[in-house]
């Protein structure tokens, strides 16, 4: 069977017959809403804006210390000034949130305050110097604070703009310092280090003065010096001693007297044969040649010898022989030369020693003194490169001091708020009205669903599926057309107070009606 479709008099039928059920849930749920809209407590906003200005002076010139991101200083001050003690200095200094104190702790207070503070950065498209690609910048950004009394928010956002404003001023200002202050301290330690390898080099050039690499063509020229001398002294020393031995040979060679002759001993001969050989041996050899030492050795006992017996005898004076004189002082004025070159020889012999000790030493020093070099020029090194960061950070302490680096702006300073924020009341009163309805609507038709009286002959004639014959119409008394006055004028009259508490609540919640009216004119250009 098809399902019986209602016609539009079954339909006003229906409204008619269910209006209560209609009219009680709306009136109940938009009066809901009415008082809902008109219980919120009205939230007012404030907001400034503050811009985010480059460097003045081109990096180029001077670069400032301070190198973070600026999404990283905002949300490092944002952070100082949300804290606990910055959010209560503020809430006792102007009295926030005094209906809450009694109720709430003071955490949930300060909680409540971070919750109305708003800071959105505004950031924008900008060409990125280094890549050349495009990329977001933040150039500015705005601090939001919501209340229930205008004036008060008002001033707490431009005190949070403020707040903004000094605390990065100072956060610069101490990062320009501390930046400055810790270069100061490397570069007096730095400057003490070097003193201290300055120190070290002048001690060790002291111990090592004459085996410095420097002084190695020094020694080297010593050297040659000396050995040349050697050379010279050693030819001298050969001549020297050729000519002693010509003149012993021929002081060997002189006759004795005929007395003297004559008494010779044969160890005197034998005495005087091993001389005139030995001067022959040492004219040709060295000392150390063994027939030398040989000869030397039997001339020595044969002296003792010669002197034990001359000794036993009585000494007899010799007459004086003139040319033995003078070959005895020739030769002794030889031997006296030849000790002298031999003491001067020992005396270069000692140089050369000393210039050879000093060149064998040099790599050693060398190696020493090209370390304590290396670690001086290490520490020179970055002793300049810290003086130079030194001052140019103190050149950006002055610019963060004289305000030309990147500074804060406050463009828009927050404004009184002419009207709250939230709630919407309209916006409340309207879905309320919406609901309202639709639980009406719904309502009278579930009622409707649930009653299954027969109420028309083609109600009937479907329900039964006869044909209805005929039927009788309503009979309405005089009492029931009073009754049905009475609520036509009851639901009239709730319609009525429906609407002035609308109207009331309109020009009381949102706008006067004066203002209503003018813009509704201004749209329809009346």
């Amino acid at each position: 069977m098809d399902p019986h479709a209602l016609s539009p008099a079954e339909v006003i039928a229906i409204i008619k017959r269910r209006l209560l059920s209609l009219m009680v849930p709306a009136g109940l749920v938009i009066t809901a809403a009415a008082a809902v809209a008109l219980l919120l407590p009205a939230v007012y906003r404030s907001s400034a804006t503050i811009l985010i200005e480059a460097q003045e002076i081109p990096a180029d010139f001077v670069t400032a210390t301070v190198t973070s991101y600026v999404e990283q200083r905002l949300q490092s001050i944002n952070q100082r000034i949300m804290s606990t003690t910055r959010l209560l200095e503020i809430i006792n200094r102007l009295n926030l949130y005094a209906e809450l104190r009694e109720e709430w702790t003071t955490e949930e207070i300060v909680e409540q305050m971070r919750e109305d503070i708003e800071m959105t950065p505004i950031s924008t498209e900008v060409t990125d110097r280094r890549t050349g690609r495009p990329s977001a910048a933040t150039v500015a950004f705005t601090l939001a604070y919501e209340g229930r009394e205008p004036g008060t928010v008002q001033q707490v956002t431009n005190l949070l703009a403020s707040l903004f404003l000094e605390e990065n001023i100072q956060e610069r200002a101490r990062q320009a310092e501390e930046t400055t202050r810790f270069l100061e301290d490397e570069s007096t330690r730095l400057k003490s280090e070097l003193a201290q390898v300055e120190a070290q080099i002048a001690a060790f050039k002291e111990a090592h003065v004459q085996e410095l690499p420097d002084l190695v063509p020094v020694n080297l020229q010593g050297l040659h010096t000396a050995e040349a001398g050697v050379a010279r002294l050693q030819e001298q020393l050969q001549g020297l001693r050729e000519r002693a031995g010509y003149l012993e040979t021929q002081l060997a060679s002189l006759p004795p007297p005929p007395e003297k002759q004559a008494q010779k001993s044969e160890d005197e001969k034998r005495l005087e044969e091993l001389k005139i050989q030995l001067t022959h041996l040492r004219s040709q050899f060295s000392d150390q040649y063994p027939d030398v030492i040989k000869t030397r050795a039997e001339i020595a006992e044969l002296e003792a010898q010669v002197a034990a017996a001359k000794a036993a005898e009585p000494e007899a004076p010799s007459p004086d022989n003139p040319a033995k004189v003078t070959l005895a002082a020739q030769l002794a004025s030889t031997r006296v030369e030849i000790a002298a070159t031999q003491r001067q020889m020992e005396e270069v012999e000692k140089s050369m020693a000393q210039y050879r000790g000093r060149i064998e030493a040099s790599p050693r020093v060398e190696e020493q003194y090209n370390t304590l070099l290396s670690t001086r020029r290490s520490v020179q090194a970055k002793y300049d490169d810290l003086m130079r960061k030194l001052m140019e950070a103190r050149v950006a302490s002055g610019l963060e001091k004289e305000q030309k680096g990147e500074r804060f702006t406050l463009i828009d300073p927050a404004q009184l708020p002419e009207k709250p924020t939230r709630p919407n009341r309209l916006a409340i009163l309207l879905i309320g009205t919406v609901l309202g309805i639709g639980a009406g609507v719904a309502l009278a038709a579930l009622r409707e669903l649930a009653d299954h009286s027969v109420r028309t002959p083609e109600a009937l004639a479907f329900a039964t599926a006869l044909p209805v014959l005929g039927s009788i119409p309503e009979m309405v008394t005089a009492a029931q057309e009073a009754r049905r006055r009475r609520r036509m004028v009851l639901a009239l009259l709730v319609g009525l107070a429906v609407v002035a508490g609308a109207l009331a609540a309109i020009h009381f919640l949102v706008m006067d009606f004066d203002i209503l009216w003018a813009k509704i004119s201004h749209r329809l250009a009346l």
